[in-house]
């Protein structure tokens, strides 16, 4: 698969040799990118501070190592990735480097399609920009239709699969609009008791009943001039359905126990992960409420309908739980974001969320593995994923090539030999799998 056309990213290229540094350079400005090419560590050094989106840097450089380089632009990388180019005898050094921070190494001969390949993957997973709701072009197509109708007044009704994000879309509209300086005030209809529910949404004067000690102002009035948003609008008794189309039709309510109508100068947007026409057929949403909600008609597409999605987000909430919980986790195995890609998700992106939160949490590796990502779930009865028969294998050669490498203490060459391997070979299994010379995890 070749890289997708590319919109100037910079990439660093750190390589003494003139050929290999001068295709790679080349084929990278055809691709779309904006090559740097630094010949020697003090070059690079001296060049880093334009923080580059992506660095390539070979490990054996002419003055100093790229181990050097690497450790001593670290501050002004800014959390870019920096991925090493090794040979078989420095596989070792590359993996200790990963621990400090390097997102991955590639073991030449390589092809130069695998290496662009891992770079588009790279850059592609870098933390999203303010108001960005996915690089999928379902979601892109979501935010060219929320930025048209982001400053107009008119009704949106989010719908979509629980957990899709559609609180997260109606954030988007707010901070993009010209309201972004104003509330926005999110209010889940379904969690409110059916009693409670107009005192929240309107307010109430004081006396209104027995406990209204003191006026209390609600949601709609709390919104002033910003977005007021309606999760789980389909939970609404009818008669709040009632006064919701007033709220909307003449822009006024009324406390509860008051008599004087307030204006609101609140945007609505509703959601529902429920199908409201359905609804309105059986009796239980009015029909004349439906049509003033859904003036304009927002679908949120369920992950598995947007893959390219979920390691972005994954890699982002990684990023955010490491952060929160203090752990030095960089990232996760390659395994472990096929094992991403291929989980249907049916919680969609809060279920994704929650499993990253948990293997976070729990990890004791600086790369998220297939077993401590989903053994982390494995509490989630209906969510633990199948094991495939790959699964299977590569979990049993995990741990019998482990096994080995304790018996031989560690020594690669030894136990390749125990195992009827090359050397070459063992490294590539011990990179597929995880599997890091001196340690059990």
């Amino acid at each position: 698969m070749s890289p997708q056309p590319h919109k100037g990213e910079r990439i660093g290229i750190i390589e003494d040799d003139l050929v290999v540094g001068g295709t790679l350079a080349h084929r990278l400005e055809l691709e779309g990118y904006m090559p740097l090419w630094w010949r020697t560590g003090q070059e690079a050094l001296e060049g880093l501070h334009t923080r580059p989106d992506l660095v390539v840097c070979d490990i054996v450089l002419p003055d100093m190592s790229g181990e050097d380089v690497f450790l001593q632009a670290l501050p002004q990388l800014g959390g870019k990735p920096f991925l090493f180019v090794t040979g078989f005898g420095k596989v070792e050094d590359a993996v200790r480097l990963m621990k400090a921070g390097a997102v991955d190494y590639i073991v030449k001969p390589y092809a130069l399609s695998d290496l662009l390949e891992q770079i588009a993957r790279l850059i592609k997973l870098q933390p999203r920009t303010a108001g960005d709701l996915g690089t999928s072009e379902a979601m892109r197509q979501v935010e060219m239709l929320l930025r048209r109708v982001a400053d107009i007044d008119s009704s949106l009704l989010i719908t979509g699969e629980s957990g899709v994000g559609k609180e997260v879309a109606a954030k988007f509209v707010h901070q993009i609009s010209t309201r972004a300086d104003e509330p926005f005030i999110a209010v889940n209809c379904g969690a409110i008791p059916s009693d409670l529910i107009e005192s929240q949404l309107f307010g109430h004067e004081r006396g209104a009943f027995t406990s209204a000690q003191a006026r209390h102002h609600g949601y709609v009035e709390r919104a002033r001039n910003g977005i007021l948003f309606l999760d789980e609008v389909g939970e609404l008794p009818m008669l709040m359905q009632v006064k919701l189309l007033r709220l909307i039709q003449e822009r006024t309510f009324t406390r509860v126990g008051g008599e004087t109508a307030i204006k609101t100068g609140a945007r609505i947007i509703c959601a529902t992960n429920t199908n409201l026409e359905a609804a309105v057929a059986a009796g239980r949403f009015r029909q004349d409420l439906y049509y003033r909600i859904n003036v304009i008609p927002v679908v949120i597409p369920p992950l598995r309908d947007r893959s390219d999605d979920i390691l972005p987000l994954a890699h982002g909430f990684l990023r955010d739980f490491a952060k929160e919980f203090r752990r030095d986790v960089k990232g996760f195995t390659a395994e472990a974001e096929q094992a991403l890609v291929n989980q249907p998700w049916p919680g969609n992106v809060r279920q994704l969320r929650n499993c990253i939160e948990r293997a976070v949490a729990l990890s004791q590796a600086p790369r998220i593995g297939v077993d401590a990502l989903f053994q982390a779930e494995a509490g989630d009865a209906d969510e633990a994923p199948l094991a495939t028969l790959a699964e299977v294998r590569d979990r049993a050669e995990r741990q019998h090539i482990r096994a080995v490498l304790a018996d031989a203490e560690n020594r690669i060459d030894e136990a390749a030999k125990r195992l009827g391997i090359s050397r070459s070979t063992l490294f590539d299994k011990m990179r597929k799998l995880d599997i890091r010379s001196g340690s059990n995890a």
